[in-house]
Formats: structure tokens, sequence, C-alpha cells
């Protein structure tokens, strides 16, 4: 363990904390008990994540200082703590908060570090999980290289040599159809089907300042060529992928239709919710989340109180927003005002965006996500406070 002392939230939020939260080992119940913090390390001490959290009493400043703390907090304990590159902390925080640089300051080079040191190394090969092939590594390749092109387009300017390994390394962790698959089961839905990590794979190709412009023919490029083939034609699994579609024409324009992008864009606005928001679980069936769906997540999702009618949660309502504006929806539209609304609405006074988790009802590490795309929204609709710490000498510009 790296231990290197960080301001905790906790003392932000010990009002609302229920006493059972801060039991000692001693008095925590021997069946599974919940966990008091959601991360820590040293000083780092942010506390479970919770349903009775108290809302923002109005949403500015001082709750996005916080949001941008709880990030901070999240992915420094992670780093320090656990050694794997993940789709529920490390991974959102190095590819989403480099893009935030302008309005919350720079992100943190410790992460950054960890993740060219986390580049996987040596020949990869294909395994089988229940009858289903995928490429060992692919998962972290993926994540690493996604992370380090995004710095190297927000922060350096320039693609750096291990932006370049890792974007080489993850072409080589391909399946052999051109995909990349996703054979673990993880937080739903970061990252469930193969659409969806094949396409992070391809934004990290184009997040990289420069490299497939200057790529030369050979083995890497020929790999890049079948995976847009297959981005192209893979059959969509759910409605999650469907209007993924945006956010594949985003990146990757030539590969999807105008009627592509129209039908996409006119389901998403189907599904808004008259609150405003979206819910993450109106876009699939549990079955068709993952390839093989655990007994633990289909109870999980089935004892949820919402079960039967999903309620609106964060990421989708964040996540649509983001498509919209990407697909060149302005941010006055009515659709988009209404998702603001319910963003604001819903921040938690700890600065993240609560979510339950719809893969284990522990950590609940989607709410980690959530705050990440939700700042994401923010921010692409100019909605997000510059709250990047003042520099002695240097005014921010206006």
């Amino acid at each position: 363990m790296k231990a290197v002392a960080r301001i905790s939230i906790a003392g932000l939020i010990i009002g609302w904390l229920p006493s059972a939260t801060w039991i000692s080992a001693q008095e925590t119940p021997a069946a599974k008990p919940k966990p008091a913090f959601q991360y820590q390390s040293g000083e780092i001490a942010v506390p479970a994540a919770s349903a009775d959290e108290p809302r923002v009493a109005a949403f500015g400043p001082e709750t996005v200082r916080a949001a941008r703390q709880y990030l901070e907090d999240g992915a420094l304990s992670w780093v320090r703590e656990k050694s794997c590159i993940n789709c529920h902390t490390t991974g959102p925080y190095l590819s989403e908060r480099p893009a935030l640089s302008d309005l919350l300051g720079p992100p943190n080079p410790e992460v950054l570090a960890d993740f060219a040191d986390s580049i996987p190394e040596g020949p990869a090969k294909e395994a089988d999980k229940n009858g289903h092939r995928y490429v060992s590594g692919s998962w972290t390749a993926v994540w690493c290289a996604l992370g380090l092109a995004e710095w190297d387009q927000h922060v350096s300017g320039k693609t750096s040599p291990d932006t370049d390994h890792a974007l080489r390394q993850m072409m080589s962790r391909q399946s052999p159809d051109g995909s990349f698959v996703s054979y673990g089961e993880v937080e739903i839905p970061h990252i469930t089907t193969d659409f969806e990590l094949s396409l992070q794979a391809a934004r990290a190709l184009t997040a990289a300042p420069g490299w497939l412009e200057t790529l030369e023919p050979g083995e890497t490029s020929d790999r890049i060529a079948k995976l847009k083939s297959w981005l192209r034609t893979a059959a969509p699994k759910n409605d999650f992928d469907r209007i993924l579609r945006l956010q594949l024409a985003h990146d990757l324009p030539e590969l999807v239709t105008k009627a592509e992008k129209e039908t996409a864009l006119a389901l998403l606005t189907s599904l808004q919710h008259e609150d405003g928001g979206w819910s993450t679980r109106d876009f699939s069936a549990v079955a068709d989340w993952h390839y093989e769906m655990s007994d633990t997540v289909v109870k999980l999702l089935a004892s949820l109180p919402d079960a039967a009618n999903p309620e609106s949660d964060p990421y989708l309502t964040a996540l649509a927003i983001v498509l919209m504006r990407q697909s060149g929806v302005t941010a006055d539209d009515p659709r988009i005002r209404r998702g603001l609304t319910w963003l604001k609405r819903e921040q938690r006074v700890s600065g993240r965006w609560w979510m339950h988790s719809l893969y284990r009802g522990n950590y609940h590490y989607i709410t980690y996500i959530a705050t990440a795309q939700a700042l994401k929204a923010l921010a692409l609709c100019d909605e997000l406070p510059d709250v990047r710490p003042a520099v002695a000498g240097v005014e921010k510009p206006r």
C-alpha cells in the first residue's frame, strides 16, 4: 500500500450517517455486514453510499467541489489499496476526469502512473468461460488505453509512448471476429455487452491525439479495420446497445448512417420519464445485459422496490444528456433541460449522485460512475461551475 495522506469527505456528511454505519468490527454481525466505507485509505474515508443521504439544498460551486473531492478520493483510494484497473472507479476517473480539467482543475498524476504501470504485457491468449470465448486481459487493456489517451487529449496534448504502447497492447487483445469480448460480470451497465466494451476501445483510438492519422500499415491497422467492420454491423443485444450507436456516431461518424442515428435518438427520447430522468433498467431485459447473468444479480434486481417500474437514475439520465449533446441537440432543448433539472435536484450532500448497484448491494460503485457521468453531462451543457483551485498570481479566464 502506498500511504499518502488525503483530506476525507467524511466530515461533510457525518451528520446524516446512521449510527449503525460506524459500529466497530467487534459489533458487526457475522453474516454479510454492510461496509462502513465506500472507499478508505489512510486519511481518505468516504462513507458508504446510501439512499438515506440527503439531497443538496441547491446545486452550485460548493456541491461541485464536493463531487470533485469524491472522485479524487475514490480513485486515489483504489490506486493505493487495490491491484487492478477497473470499470467502476479508476476507469471512469481517467476516462472522464481529464476532459473536466478546465473546470475542476488538473486530474491526479498518481492515477495516470498507475495506469501506465498496469498496461497488460506479453502475448494475448484466447480463453473459454462456460463456452464463451474471450481474450484474456482485454478488459484491462481497453481501460488502460482509454484513460491514457484521454489524459493525452486533454492534459498533455500529445500521444505519449505509454499511450502508444497501451493502444497496441489493446488491439493485440482483440477477439478473432474484431470485437472486444466482455467476459466478466460487472456493474450494470458498465461494461456488460461486447458492443459497449468494443465502443470504449474505439473511443480510445480516436482520443489519442494524432495517433490514428500517423499509424503505419500493418497488423495493428488491420485489426482496427476489423474493429470498425464489427462495430458497423454488430447486432444490438438490447436497447442500451442501440442508443450507444449515438456515441459511435460521435467517435467514428462514418460507421453510422443518418437513419440509424435518428432511430437511436428517437428511442432515447421515448424512454425519458415524466420527472425528466431516465432509468438504466428500461434499456434491457435482465437476461440481456450479459451473456450469462448470475442468480445473485437476477435476484438483486428482482428484489429492488421499484423492480416493476424502475425509477429514474443518475447514470442513464447523465448519459442520455451526453449522447444528445454529442448528437448535436442544443443545451436548451426541453429534453435536456428536464434532464438537467433532475440531475441538479438529485445530487447528495457528499457531492455524489446516489444510485443503487445493479450488480451487488454492498459498495454501490455505480454511484461513482454516475457521478463522473453527471459532471460530464453538466459540463457539456455549460452548467458546471468553474471550481478550479486558485493559483497565486494567475487570474482565471472569463
